[in-house]
């Protein structure tokens, strides 16, 4: 589905799970006779070999190796500690290597231990040890970090490796300055007339002569039937309005609910501004009225522009959305992100017309959510750090290190938070869908679960099993995609159908808390590990009851269970495609396809495979009668790298995701993709035209892995979000129904370039202006020619410096006006509109 690291290729999938992660997260502590408040007295330094450039270990494995130094003033003994490290990618030692011995301990967490022949590191002594990596680690943000070392004597006790670093890669790995230059180079000029007023594209817009000019505040008159919600449309626009005094006579700001010509979408609107009258906003519903406030707002002036009077475009705007559901996943299971952020992702999402938040709360690594009756959820599956017994806590994992109160291993969100939450995004029109993890990706509830369990042994033995998650005779083998042996709920036992159920009813309490309905939630089930549940005695015991015959139908009685259970509250089932979709034989070949078990039941499945024959699974399960919303991997997996690079941090197990490639994605057809697209000879199962009509929209997907910080999710959604935001509203692009290459490839090269200057000219100023947003500004592209050296960036607008010194360009560097002629090595960036760089790219003009 969409969720985690994925290991090799072999497992590659789709969710954050499925998501191989090369993230590896090296977490270290250090205890007994070298330990020190400060940490333990070694450093570690992980490092790709040069080698790795050009000459891979084995087809697909690449080489690197830790250093390890003793800075402390007594020798490493040669037995009794282990250094921890959590590493999303398989890794192994070099085949030769035995002094240390490399252990999985659960799922990402790995652990070196001495063996036999380790010879004591003495003081200032150093160790290289030869590691070998499965695949290729594309960027840092992959390598290990947060090492930690455990002495046997203190088993309670674990210190950080605080002098942890990660190698530079090696000179010329990745993208080069060159092919970065080709990749811009399909940018067309466009004049500044030329640009839709707002963003993303209108459905029709019709310019008038004129201005419309507010020397004092207007009014906002609010039809009787929006009064509810005229505090939340008030306070989204109403900041601007502040710029200017109070007064009597200016051209008011109308809203009200109507019909709109030949649109029946609920969040359609009609925003006409005019000179005199002022501004009228008719919605044919309130969130049509929200969608037009939406598009108000980007006329408005920005930042501290207008002072002294605000002045807007006389113009005409009716729009209406292409797809019912824009959506946004937002994984705060894998790394913790603190309400304040999820708060900053909704109004991001409501500038741009995004109305559904798909909110990953839990997994392997995290349960985020507070459920009354079941404290062990927060107080165990929602902590990460090093414990002996590992039965308090979950492992530490993506970085986060030992201490269990690091702020993006630990942490979840009260009642309180929850309902802020969801009442902050109701105000802006935007659906939260929470999801809960079933059956696998649940090793956070598993684990909190059997702490209950324990706990409730003695003192209350009637209850110790009333919601337990494992069969303790379970003897089954299986390994997740992130690894874990131990992460699967199990069908077989009424205790699990119990947690559910009780999860469902206070998820559906917390809603009617904030006045915010539960209408859907998503219950996962992505990525169940070949192996669980056939050796299960519980498993057993229930399959001959129902007489059921494979695991298969187990799993069908399973969802058929969950499916029960939600509609006796009320609730639409939504999953990722594994709910619905199963493996069967065709012609000598396995192929996905739907299942017929729930085709009828009105579940939506997100679908995220669209990689090795899968291409047309999405149009397979519409077909079959499941609503479908398109999230696929190679297209909308913001965790996704833009491209091979050592500075752009992401994941690239299903390839690599940069702005054209969110942007060239066609909704209706992935074969038609961007002209030049190789896949679009594929052949594939037709979508129907009932099929069609089951494609319920778009989703973005932002699992978290690499996301150790606030500010990478800005980097990580900007500027992709607002690709999403225009395949996911405007109307479909007049290159995408061409089917001759030779008259597409134009037409595309026009929309892109349209698209690009909006972006520079238009919406990330706005970006800056308005929300300080650190989305990504990527390095320039650099080229020769003859002598000179030429410079291009994907973002029209944006200044671009350089230097001839070797030194990074900073806002007071030389502008780049043309070539650049100087026989140096030549740095060059760019910078916003606030004069923050991005990374810089570099050519030796020598």
């Amino acid at each position: 589905m969409c969720n985690g690291l994925r290991a090799a290729p072999a497992r590659a999938g789709r969710k954050g799970g499925t998501r191989w992660l090369l993230l590896c997260v090296l977490m270290a502590n250090v205890g007994g006779a070298l330990a020190q408040a400060a940490g333990a007295p070694l450093s570690l330094r992980w490092q790709l070999e040069p080698s790795a450039l050009a000459i891979p270990v084995a087809k697909g494995s690449i080489a690197a190796a830790f250093t390890l130094t003793n800075t402390g003033t007594q020798a490493l003994a040669g037995q009794g500690w282990a250094i921890y490290f959590n590493c999303m990618m398989d890794i192994a030692t070099g085949a030769k290597f035995t002094q240390l011995r490399l252990e999985r301990v659960t799922g990402p967490l790995y652990r070196l231990r001495p063996t036999q022949s380790f010879v004591p590191l003495r003081p200032g002594q150093s160790l290289r040890i030869p590691l070998v990596h499965p695949d290729t680690l594309v960027n840092a943000s992959l390598a290990p970090e947060g090492p930690y070392l455990v002495f046997d004597a203190k088993p309670e006790k674990a210190l950080a490796i605080v002098k942890y670093e990660t190698a530079p890669f090696p000179a010329g790995y990745g993208t080069t300055p060159e092919q970065i230059y080709a990749r811009n180079a399909h940018l067309v000029p466009v004049a500044n007339d030329d640009l839709p007023p707002v963003f993303p594209t209108p459905l029709q817009y019709e310019r008038h002569t004129g201005r419309l000019t507010w020397s004092t505040r207007p009014r906002i008159i609010a039809a009787p039937e929006l009064h509810a919600g005229f505090i939340a449309a008030d306070a989204l626009i109403q900041p601007y309005f502040s710029r200017v005094a109070a007064g009597a006579d200016a051209p008011p700001v109308r809203l009200s609910v109507g019909s709109i010509a030949g649109r029946t979408e609920p969040e359609a609107y009609e925003l006409t501004i005019d000179p005199k009258e002022g501004v009228t906003l008719i919605g044919v519903s309130a969130a049509g009225i929200a969608r037009g406030l939406a598009s108000l707002r980007q006329l408005l002036p920005a930042g501290a522009q207008g002072a002294g009077g605000l002045a807007l475009p006389a113009l005409t705007l009716r729009d209406a959305p292409r797809f019912a559901y824009r959506g946004l996943m937002l994984d705060v299971a894998r790394n913790f992100q603190p309400k304040s952020e999820v708060l900053r992702v909704l109004e991001l999402m409501s500038c741009y017309k995004l109305n559904t938040l798909h909110f990953h709360l839990t997994d392997d690594e995290g349960w985020r959510i507070e459920i009354p009756g079941l404290p062990e959820l927060a107080a165990v599956g929602s902590r990460r750090g090093y414990s002996q017994h590992q039965d308090d806590r979950l492992p530490p994992a993506y970085g986060s290190g030992p201490d269990v109160d690091n702020r993006y291993g630990s942490g979840n969100y009260t009642r309180a938070d929850y309902i802020e939450i969801l009442q902050y995004a109701s105000a802006r029109h935007i659906e939260v869908i929470p999801e809960i993890e079933l059956p696998g990706h649940a090793r956070a509830a598993v684990v909190s679960m059997a702490a209950r369990a324990r706990r409730l042994t003695h003192a209350a033995p009637a209850e110790a099993s009333q919601y337990l998650l494992s069969d303790p005779e379970d003897q089954s083998v299986y390994e997740s995609s992130q690894g874990y042996t131990d992460n699967v709920m199990n069908p077989g036992l009424p205790s699990t159908y119990a947690f559910i159920e009780h999860v469902v009813s206070e998820m559906v309490a917390l809603h009617r808390a904030a006045g915010v309905p539960l209408r859907t939630l998503h219950v996962g089930g992505d990525e169940l590990p070949q192996g669980a549940w056939e050796r299960s005695p519980a498993c057993k015991a229930l399959m001959g009851r129902e007489h059921l015959k494979s695991g298969a139908e187990l799993w069908n009685y399973f969802y058929a269970r969950v499916g029960v259970i939600l509609a006796r509250h009320g609730v639409a089932l939504a999953g990722w495609e594994e709910v619905g979709a199963h493996t069967v034989e065709v012609g000598g070949r396995q192929v996905r396809t739907a299942n017929p078990a729930f085709s009828a039941k009105g579940y939506t499945l997100y679908v995220w495979r669209n990689t090795g024959g899968a291409e047309d699974l999405a149009d397979r399960l519409a077909n079959a009668g499941y609503q479908i919303v398109l999230t696929p991997a190679t297209r909308l997996y913001f965790d996704h790298t833009p491209y091979p690079n050592p500075f752009e941090p992401g994941q690239n197990w299903a390839g690599y995701v940069d702005l054209n490639t969110v942007f060239d994605y066609v909704p209706d057809d992935d074969t038609r993709v961007a002209p030049d697209d190789p896949r679009r000879l594929l052949h594939r199962e037709a979508l129907t035209k009932a099929g069609r009509e089951h494609i319920r929209g778009l989703e973005g997907t932002l699992f978290t892995e690499t996301v150790h910080e606030p500010a990478r999710i800005d980097y990580m959604l900007m500027p992709r979000l607002l690709a999403l935001a225009e395949r996911a509203w405007a109307p479909e692009p007049a290159w995408t129904k061409q089917p001759d290459r030779a008259h597409a490839a134009p037409l595309r090269a026009r929309a892109w370039s349209v698209f690009a200057n909006q972006l520079g000219f238009q919406v990330l100023p706005r970006l800056d202006a308005d929300h300080g947003a650190l989305y990504r500004i990527p390095a320039p592209g650099l080229n020769r020619d003859g002598g000179s050296v030429l410079v291009n960036e994907q973002y029209p607008g944006f200044s671009v410096r350089y230097t001839i010194d070797g030194s990074d360009p900073n806002a007071h560097s030389p502008q780049v006006n043309g070539p650049i002629s100087a026989k140096a090595l030549i740095r060059v960036a760019a910078f916003d509109h606030n004069g923050r760089g991005g990374r810089s790219s570099q050519l030796d003009n020598r």
